[in-house]
């Protein structure tokens, strides 16, 4: 294969952008290679090309959106999914699977949150890395995106985001991060919208002084498709590979290299890594996946997916003590199970809730009704739900699945608010007043306004979008074939006002201000005491678990380990996944009430126990410092938390560490509080301020005069008594 040196300026600029929609340029000796959509399966066109999956697609298995693997709370599952995508690229000549997807879910409306792990940003680089060592394991390469600050829908191709440096660094980096420095992925797709004014796909700073520099990143940067503005500055900053074909990119490339405007180097090194990419090509005769195989796994990925929010007196599981069942609602029967937009994959088959019910109800003798109670279109409305109504009065227990349709999410728009159809809440309610039970059933791709039927059902099973297995894996967790696992990965709010960025999504006249700073998601709800209808990390089961023995030891001066003990109380096997948060900090920095640390998902039988073992590391614990640019542990005491959730703690520890001990570098606009505190020159400092106070009380002077930068203050000075104190703080200062 040519290296890129060996390649003519055409022909390397030619590398430099697609030669359709969905493959690289070729070259004398460098073959092309196909790109295309996943993450939760492969969306391999057969026909026309488009990005938003209007046109048909190859059948792959479609395995359980993001969304759902996020609630699963377990990196070896999203794994073995990337795994299987993988084989299945592979066979359908892919080279480069999309995905996976790791932004942060900053607001509950986003669009595209479906496609998006969670509102943390350890369990997202958790499983995003775990997904990308997966596909590439398995032979395709990954293309983690986007990069970065992609959390809206609404003006995503051009909004600026004004966000404080310590919030992105905290925030919405880490995923990212996590991902490069231990799972190493092929691509990394940057995003479409501008960063403080600069679009992604033309910002030096995140292309090439972060994920570079700092992250030691060597793969190859792609645009996310039609991203790129300007072809020249773009691979300035450090793109590689412009999505799709930009037709007069190449010669723009050519032209501003001819005229000193870009190094040909720069060219050089970029064409280097095309070129390198290339080596995920599959061969001619890749081995045909098992797709009953993979049908299994997407399955069994949905059981663990989904979470048990409600059960109010052991509604569920179902069987023949809860009598006849009663399923209601239209998405029983024509299912929802992946989002919409470029995701969107041609399913190899589907598990229909509906069909699902009714054979495991006849397994067990259990009756099976369906009554539509609403329609996705404009059928009549009334007679649907006077014909639900009348079912869910003759069942045991009724099982309503309700939620989001396509037409109300999807990639290119935000939703408008958390509701859901109002037909299908006054459903919910009149089903609940006439049946002896109540299940409901949510499926959609983001959470939703459970008020005001909430405390009128009985059980609520937050399925999301489960993929093409969800409907058997829905009905073996009703019936207790399966015990739910899941927990939540964002949070349920009570209602959009008290959301972190209500007021600042999606933001207005071409700008978005992240104004909730490091409070995103749970963080906002425990760092301001408000209760939410479900927190973060919640989850029920069918088993009940006893935590206890929590021990936190320190590693160094800035790391620990913690072990608790997990005990099945219960009477059936289970899953319980133990959640660590570091609760605040100690410091002059603000730090969020709690912030998950660490987490373990434990399958236990019944009356086992088990030991867990945490690691902290140093950034369990650290903060970005702005001014220093790097990452800081304050020294001090730590309380660490083991929880269910975010708002259910079960134990709590002090950890005490050492942290940087870090000295400050004064000058003369220090402040005269710095300049006082300062471990070497603050005792003499302070002896001199005591003598020019008049007789006031020192620690009352800084009260008044402390945030003064010390030069102004000696302005203040009358003649030679400034002089004589500036050049005793001047030498102080050269002394350092």
């Amino acid at each position: 294969m040519s290296t890129a040196a060996d390649l003519p300026l055409e022909d390397r600029a030619r590398l430099l952008t697609g030669a359709d929609f969905w493959t690289t340029a070729a070259a004398p000796g460098v073959p092309s290679i196909v790109l295309t959509d996943g993450p939760h399966g492969v969306r391999r066109q057969v026909g026309a090309s488009d990005h938003l999956g209007l046109n048909a697609a190859a059948p792959a298995t479609c395995f359980p959106p993001a969304v759902a693997v996020g609630s699963s709370w377990n990196p070896d599952l999203a794994r073995r999914i990337g795994g299987a995508v993988a084989a299945e690229a592979r066979a359908l000549g892919v080279a480069v699977v999309l995905g996976p997807g790791v932004n942060i879910k900053r607001h509950p409306l986003c669009g595209r949150n479906f496609e998006y792990y969670s509102e943390d940003p350890l369990l997202a680089g958790a499983l995003g890395a775990a997904q990308v060592q997966g596909l590439q394991d398995g032979g395709a390469g990954a293309s983690v995106k986007h990069f970065a600050l992609n959390n809206q829908e609404t003006e995503r191709m051009r909004v600026s985001v004004d966000a404080d440096p310590r919030t992105v660094r905290e925030i919405y980096l880490p995923a990212f991060e996590r991902i490069v420095t231990d799972a190493a992925p092929a691509t990394v797709m940057c995003s479409y919208n501008r960063i403080d004014g600069v679009y992604a796909s033309e910002n030096p700073w995140l292309l090439t002084t972060v994920l570079r520099d700092e992250w030691g990143y060597d793969g190859l940067v792609v645009s996310d498709w039609g991203a790129v503005h300007d072809p020249v500055a773009a691979v300035n900053a450090g793109l590689d590979l412009e999505m799709p074909h930009g037709p007069n990119s190449a010669a723009r490339i050519v032209e501003a290299v001819g005229s000193g405007e870009l190094d040909e180097a720069v060219v050089t090194r970029a064409a280097q890594r095309v070129i390198d990419l290339t080596r995920w090509a599959p061969s001619d005769d890749e081995p045909a996946p098992d797709l009953d195989v993979h049908h299994a796994l997407a399955r069994e990925a949905a059981t663990e997916c989904a979470v048990l929010l409600r059960n109010e007196d052991a509604a569920l599981p179902l069987g023949p003590a809860s009598g006849s069942v009663a399923v209601i609602g239209e998405l029983a029967r024509t299912p929802r199970y992946q989002g919409g937009g470029s995701s969107h994959i041609n399913a190899t088959r589907v598990d229909v809730p509906l069909d699902e019910i009714a054979a495991r109800g006849a397994d067990l003798g259990v009756a099976v009704e369906f009554a539509a109670g609403y329609g996705l279109g404009d059928e009549d409305h009334a007679a649907l739900l006077t014909e639900a109504v009348a079912a869910a009065a003759r069942s045991g227990t009724a099982v309503v699945f309700a939620g989001l349709t396509e037409a109300e999410e999807s990639e290119g728009f935000d939703r408008p608010d958390l509701a859901i159809d109002p037909r299908q809440v006054e459903l919910l309610r009149a089903v609940a007043a006439a049946a002896p039970r109540t299940v409901v059933v949510l499926v959609g791709g983001g959470v939703i306004e459970l008020e005001p039927w909430h405390d009128e059902v009985d059980a609520i099973l937050e399925a999301f979008l489960l993929g093409q297995g969800g409907g058997a894996a829905i009905a073996d967790l009703l019936f207790g074939l399966a015990a739910p696992s899941g927990r939540l990965a964002e949070t349920v709010p009570h209602r959009l006002e008290q959301t972190p960025a209500f007021g600042n999504f999606p933001g207005e006249l071409g700008t978005v201000r992240y104004g909730e700073g490091l409070l995103v998601g749970y963080r906002w709800y425990t760092s301001r005491g408000i209760a939410p209808r479900y927190p973060f990390g919640h989850g029920l089961g069918y088993t009940t678990f006893a935590v206890d023995g929590l021990a936190v030891l320190a590693t160094g001066r800035d790391s620990a380990t913690a072990t608790v003990r997990v005990t099945n109380a219960g009477d059936r096997a289970g899953s319980h996944v133990v959640q660590l948060y570091v609760g605040g900090g100690p410091g002059a920095v603000c730090h969020p009430r709690r912030s998950l640390a660490a987490f373990d998902k434990v399958a236990l039988e019944p009356g086992a126990s088990t030991t867990v073992t945490l690691d902290l590391p140093r950034r369990a614990f650290a903060h970005w410092d702005g001014p220093r640019g790097d990452w800081v542990v304050s020294p001090g005491d730590y309380l660490i938390e083991v929880g269910r959730s975010s708002a259910d703690i079960d134990a709590d520890a002090v950890l005490a560490l050492h942290g940087d001990v870090l000295t400050q570098r004064l000058d003369m606009d220090s402040t005269i509080s710095e300049w006082a505190a300062h471990p070497v020159a603050g005792e003499g400092f302070r002896a001199t301020l005591a003598g020019a106070a008049g007789g006031m009380p020192v620690d009352q002077l800084l009260e008044l005069a402390g945030s003064m930068p010390i030069g102004k203050a000696l302005d203040m000075l009358p003649g030679e008594a400034g002089d004589e104190a500036r050049s005793r703080l001047e030498a102080a200062i050269a002394a350092q």
